[in-house]
């Protein structure tokens, strides 16, 4: 019977990557200098530090554009708000998405089902979720339809078989 799964990951490698060149750009920008502004990558967040909020809000669209460039969702990113940090200076934290929350698993499993295609079904296994049907067409179909759809999350379809 062939299946797919549905995931959401983010390539950490690719995002290092975007973080360096950032923080590369924030070093030589004339804008940036003088404030001290760069980008931390922790497990599962990012953290930016500047002197300034708008410098800060700077760096973030730098951030921004080096992730777009890298072919990185920037779904997958949670900004929080920008505090205050020591010195006066601005620092924001920004989370990584990875994984299907159990929110979006209901709302992908109920979407996979109101698409009313016959013999196809989906079931949760842990951060991802796993389409099965009797018709390989019918699982494309459902591919179409979830990457046509806005769901708040990055979606990759992998371990397609048939």
């Amino acid at each position: 019977m062939p299946s797919f799964d549905i995931v959401s990951q983010v390539d950490m490698q690719e995002v290092r990557n975007a973080v360096d060149q950032a923080n590369r750009e924030a070093a030589t920008r004339f804008d940036f200098k003088g404030t001290d502004s760069s980008i931390e990558l922790g497990d599962d967040d990012l953290v930016l530090h500047s002197s300034t909020e708008d410098r800060l809000k700077a760096l973030h669209v730098v951030l921004e554009e080096k992730l777009v460039k890298r072919q990185v969702s920037l779904k997958a990113f949670d900004p929080g708000k920008v505090e205050e940090a020591a010195k006066g200076t601005a620092r924001q934290r920004i989370a990584i998405k990875a994984g299907i929350s159990q929110d979006n698993a209901k709302k992908l499993n109920k979407f996979v089902k109101d698409l009313g295609l016959k013999g196809v079904s989906s079931q949760t296994q842990g951060d991802q979720l796993r389409v099965t049907g009797k018709k390989r067409d019918d699982l494309q179909s459902v591919i179409a339809a979830c990457k046509a759809e806005d769901f708040g999350i990055p979606l990759q379809f992998e371990n397609f078989r048939d």
